[in-house]
């Protein structure tokens, strides 16, 4: 649990935080967000003591930071930033276990770390590759695995994927989230992007002059903006925006899902029997893990017991509560044959296609001639 008592911070006369006073549960995805210049970066690096606030308190499990060693604090803080911030000259696996290795962890050890941590993103045969050797969305892959490698209770995120291309970024944010679920941490994230906020949080902390707002979970804050700079921030997300284009309005239920387990040539006989290429794919619990097509299981499927291996997370996701309308946008613009809709706990809940593309203008037009 973190607490934040009375804490302020000054930058001669401009004052950045303003009597802060919130506390965060374990295992929460909080997410910090508001206009440039509210504080949320200063508010993030406080907690490691990357600054330190003119006064207030601010406790980690009881303990205030203040009488723990810096160096020491920060080694059980995963920190993660836009930058990245991967060394050159290390490869994969030593940048994973940078800190596990000033933790004194043995050699046997790190190497299990490595090997857990990039199974976790599929990118086992990276290991021993260079950070220029690998693209920028890997490189924030192992920014992220680096974090969590000495399996700290805390991990802050300041923008991670504000310099990501949008579908990078969105894959991102749904690895980042299931890590988060599957691990357990508490991640603090500090994004300027509500469609992020919405996405990844379970409890949304919106600043404003260095001031708490409104803390609240997405839907409390969708349903009751504390104030008019959050209603604008919500824009197309609040209800009365987006009542009629809701995506779980115009999505297919009646999806043909697999567990990662399953067989490969029971899934061909599966896509064969429901005239589909392409299944959903889904872990033991019933949470999405991404897609499996007949292309992949006829170029790789001979040697493989299951479909495991050759899951593929590229397809788009967006979330039950969101505007169909961006998803009608990227069908529109792009070859892709469907936008997969999942509930906030990131189980399947459908797919919305081309015809639920027409079926909107059709409603649409109607509506018009009425």
């Amino acid at each position: 649990m973190i607490q934040f008592e009375h804490v302020n911070k000054s930058y001669g006369k401009n004052l950045i935080l303003n009597d802060l006073n919130f506390t965060i549960p374990d295992g929460q995805f909080v997410v910090l967000i508001g206009p440039s210049g509210c504080g949320k970066t200063t508010t993030l690096k406080t907690i490691n003591r990357l600054i330190e606030p003119d006064s207030g308190h601010i406790y980690i499990d009881g303990q205030d930071i203040t009488k723990v060693d810096k160096v020491q604090l920060r080694r059980h803080i995963g920190y993660v930033i836009q930058q990245i911030g991967l060394f050159p000259n290390m490869t994969v696996a030593e940048n994973i276990c940078v800190v596990p290795k000033l933790l004194n962890y043995d050699k046997e050890r790190c190497d299990q770390i490595v090997q857990d941590m990039l199974k976790l993103v599929g990118m086992e045969a990276h290991r021993n590759k260079y950070p220029a050797e690998l693209s920028g969305g890997q490189q924030q892959r192992i920014g992220v695995l680096r974090a969590l490698a000495a399996s700290p209770p805390i991990v802050l995120m300041d923008e991670p994927f504000g310099a990501l291309d949008p579908q990078t970024r969105e894959i991102l944010q749904d690895e980042v989230k299931k890590l988060q679920q599957k691990l357990g941490k508490t991640v603090i994230f500090v994004t300027h992007d509500m469609d992020e906020a919405l996405k990844l949080a379970d409890i949304i902390i919106f600043m404003d002059g260095g001031v708490v707002v409104q803390m609240a979970s997405p839907e409390e804050m969708l349903e009751h903006p504390a104030t008019e700079r959050i209603a604008d921030f919500l824009g197309k997300h609040a209800p009365e925006s987006k009542n009629e284009h809701l995506v779980e309005r115009f999505m297919r239920t009646n999806v043909r899902a697999v567990k990662k387990n399953r067989g490969v040539m029971e899934c061909a006989e599966l896509m064969a029997r429901y005239s589909v290429d392409t299944l959903l794919v889904k872990d033991e619990t019933g949470h999405y893990l991404g897609t499996v097509s007949i292309g992949d299981i006829r170029k790789w499927g001979r040697d493989l017991s299951s479909i495991e291996p050759i899951v593929r997370q590229t397809a788009r996701t967006v979330y039950v509560g969101e505007d169909a309308r961006e998803s009608f946008d990227y069908l529109l613009e792009s070859s892709a044959p469907y936008v997969i809709v999942l509930n906030r706990d990131n189980t399947i809940a459908g797919i919305v296609t081309k015809t639920s593309v027409a079926r909107s203008v059709a409603e649409n037009l109607w509506r018009e001639q009425r």
